[in-house]
C-alpha cells in the first residue's frame, strides 16, 4: 500500500543533501499554518530547509499542542518570531464542532476541533494566545496573516 512513497523516498535519499543541517531555525522563524496541500510554507515565504520551524494543523489554529511546540522552538531551537498563517477557502472556516463531529462519528464526541467562524477575529485571538502564553519568552514577535490560495499572496491581518 505504501510502495509508491517508499520508491519516491529511495529516489530522494539518493540525492539527499540535508545531512548535518543545524536543528536551529536559521532565520529565527516559526510558522503555524494549515494542513491544506495548497500551501507550501517554505516556497510561500522564500525559505529553504533549515530556515524555519513549521507547524501544521487543521485551520492553522493555535492549540495547546502548537503552544507546546512553539515553546520548545523559542527556548531551544532559535525561533525569535512567529507567523500564524491561515488561508482563504479553508474547510475549517464556517464549520461548526457539531458538523465536524457528525462527519467523524462517535469517536469525535466532546472534542473541540477549533473551527473558525470569523477568520480575522480567530486569527487575532490565536496571535494573542501566543503573545500572552507564559510558555513563550518576552520579545518574541508574533503576527497573523491570511494566505490567498488563488493568488499566492499573504495579507497581513494582525501586525
Amino acid at each position: 500500500m505504501f510502495d509508491d512513497i517508499l520508491a519516491a523516498n529511495r529516489d530522494y535519499a539518493a540525492g539527499f543533501a540535508l545531512a548535518g543541517l543545524d536543528p536551529r531555525a536559521a532565520k529565527g522563524l516559526g510558522v503555524v499554518t494549515c494542513i491544506d496541500s495548497r500551501i507550501e510554507p517554505l516556497a510561500m515565504l522564500g525559505l529553504r530547509p533549515g530556515d524555519a520551524k513549521i507547524l501544521r494543523n487543521a485551520g492553522g489554529r493555535v492549540s495547546d499542542d502548537v503552544l507546546r511546540s512553539l515553546a520548545l522552538a523559542t527556548h531551544l531551537l532559535g525561533v525569535e518570531r512567529i507567523c500564524i498563517v491561515q488561508h482563504t477557502r479553508c474547510r475549517m472556516v464556517g464549520a461548526t464542532n457539531e458538523e465536524i463531529r457528525a462527519a467523524i462519528g462517535p469517536a469525535a464526541d466532546g472534542r473541540d476541533f477549533l473551527p473558525i467562524d470569523d477568520q480575522h477575529r480567530t486569527l487575532a485571538d490565536d496571535v494573542r494566545a501566543v503573545r500572552e502564553s507564559p510558555l513563550i519568552p518576552g520579545g518574541v514577535s508574533v503576527a497573523g496573516f491570511i494566505y490567498d490560495v488563488d493568488t499566492g499572496l499573504l495579507e497581513p491581518v494582525v501586525p
